[in-house]
């Protein structure tokens, strides 16, 4: 075996230990801020907290490190990410504006989605998740750029991250 093949094995190491010290072990919607959901919307809500908890990374800036527990709500129309952890407890507020065109747009691609599931093609079905998709992308990448230099987070804990931002404005 060449010598470099043993240099990846500590930061390999590194990163697991990194995933398990940094990760967030519960998550909380404030219920004055979440609003009513219909049972498809309830259950997306419910598969991203599972989700979230089975795997992902969550580095607040300034933590030594977690687990962490997330408290996620809005006020005055920004949202609140209560965060602690052993030794770090900070509360971060952002500004929705960002978000406002990419959350209407999940909504209606969701809407068409579930309509689609019930009496649609295969293929429009597929197009319309592959829709679906690229927006919860395009808005978990703003979600991790927005949180630059508070939080880090890996993209498939922004995506449900985005997902509960959503949750939080879902009307039934």
């Amino acid at each position: 075996m060449p010598p470099d093949c043993n240099k990846a094995r500590p930061l390999i190491a590194m990163a697991d230990d990194a995933r398990k010290t940094h990760r967030l072990q519960s998550v909380e919607l404030d219920e004055v801020s979440l609003a009513a959901a219909s049972r498809d919307q309830e259950q997306e809500r419910q598969i991203a907290i599972f989700d979230l908890l089975e795997d992902n990374y969550f580095f607040p800036e300034g933590a030594s490190g977690g687990p962490y527990d997330l408290r996620m709500g809005l006020l005055e129309n920004r949202l609140v990410l209560d965060v602690r952890g052993p030794g770090y407890e900070r509360r971060h507020i952002l500004s929705l504006s960002p978000f406002r065109t990419l959350i209407k747009d999940y909504f209606m691609i969701c809407d068409s989605y579930y309509q689609a599931i019930r009496s649609a093609t295969p293929a429009q079905i597929e197009a319309l998740d592959m829709g679906r998709r690229g927006l919860h992308n395009e808005a978990s990448e703003l979600l991790q750029s927005r949180l630059r230099g508070k939080i880090e987070t890996d993209l498939d804990t922004a995506r449900r991250l985005f997902t509960l931002i959503c949750s939080l404005h879902w009307r039934g």
